[in-house]
């Protein structure tokens, strides 16, 4: 029976779901049955702090045992009711223009003498993926980001718990608002695409959500606030994401710079809309940046079997040798695409079907597309 040893991965943001994806994923490569079946017996090495632990790593050194860790069925037995990632991440790019490290990584991979590489990220994590593909290494990927923002996948590790501890964290916000008659503006993450905060603003009930697929108007904002109390309302929630920004201008940053990837530093669009709207409407109004709880806590119930599902296609795509391509969902169902077809092409929502431009909410209409398909026919 021929040995090949498998690397795996997580890089960029941390997020539930990454670890049941890694422990189902060393159970499928080490089960008995099934390397009998496929004649292989794998050897799997987890990776530490992403690319940074492929760039840093000394294999004929003992600082390996810094960054690879052999992973046991043992090892990961219980690694799926947490949330983060057990083998940890970094925003390393090995390809940064400004210190590549990528013929690094391509001399550590060889001396790791490994075979296969499966990686678990997004859009930049992914993306170093496919420049090492293009260079020769065996990859496998398994989409990981909170923002859900993948194309040619309809779920992402880490975005349903995301939209849960939205959800339960403006539940709180509501008894604090209700009691002060507040208007509570609420900022996700998200960078340039609006799902978290639809999902999460049409799971809470806000009374708007921007988002950053549709340019807010700050007279139609306030217009709709006094409306809402004009018709008995207490209090507002208002669900904004990061990168969402006023008509004719540029989006909100935090610091100055990009980092390794070239991403700018978003943020403070919450503020800045408490500010505006408490001056326009003269009604007390204050803003929270959920920021990095959206990433933590245990994973729910759905991010454990879709990390588990994903993580057993992944070494289904290895054991097939159907290397260069993503795990993905579509209608239901596990598959797979090439990584190629994901590269730099954010999923967006769409405006005209998902997203009421009136009241700055989700859609109020659901079935309208099955009418206006009859008046076609």
């Amino acid at each position: 029976m021929r040995e090949s040893r498998i690397g795996v991965l997580s890089g960029g943001g941390d997020c539930a779901g990454i670890n049941p994806a890694i422990k189902w994923m060393v159970k499928t490569a080490l089960d008995e049955r099934l390397q009998s079946e496929r004649s292989i017996r794998y050897n799997v090495l987890g990776i530490k702090d992403g690319w940074k632990g492929l760039i840093e790593v000394e294999p004929e050194e003992l600082s390996v045992q810094d960054y690879i860790i052999p992973l046991s069925q043992e090892i990961v037995r219980t690694w799926d009711r947490y949330g983060g990632t057990m083998l940890g991440t970094s925003r390393a790019n090995p390809y940064d223009p400004k210190n590549d490290q990528s013929k690094r990584v391509l001399a550590n991979i060889e001396k790791l003498r490994l075979d296969a590489l499966v990686v678990i990220g997004g859009d930049d994590t992914l993306g170093v993926a496919h420049r090492l593909e293009e260079e020769g290494v065996k990859v496998v990927g398994i989409p990981k980001t909170i923002d859900k923002d993948l194309p040619e996948t309809d779920y992402t590790l880490g975005f349903e718990t995301a939209v849960n501890v939205i959800t339960e964290e403006i539940d709180r916000l509501r008894t604090t608002a209700g009691s002060h008659k507040r208007i509570f503006i609420v900022e996700t993450m998200g960078r340039h695409t609006g799902w978290l905060a639809l999902e999460g603003g049409e799971s809470s009930g806000a009374f708007m959500i921007l988002i950053p697929e549709h340019d807010f108007s700050l007279d139609k904002i306030n217009e709709l606030v006094l409306e809402g109390r004009r018709g008995g309302a207490r209090y507002e929630i208002v669900v904004v994401a990061e990168g969402t920004k006023p008509l004719g201008d540029k989006e909100f940053v935090r610091q100055e710079g990009v980092d390794s990837f070239g991403h700018k530093f978003l943020g403070g669009v919450g503020d800045f809309l408490a500010r505006e709207i408490q001056e326009a409407t003269k009604l007390e109004t204050r803003s929270i940046n959920l920021s990095h709880l959206q990433r933590g806590g245990a994973p729910c119930a759905y991010d454990r079997r879709m990390g588990r599902y994903f993580g057993i296609a992944a070494m289904d795509l290895v054991a097939m040798g159907y290397f260069g391509n993503m795990v993905c969902v579509r209608n239901g169902k596990i598959s797979a695409c090439p990584i190629a077809n994901i590269i730099g092409r954010p999923q967006f929502i769409d405006v005209d079907t998902q997203y009421d431009v009136e009241r700055y909410n989700g859609r109020r209409t659901i079935l309208r597309t099955l009418e206006k398909k009859h008046a076609q026919r």
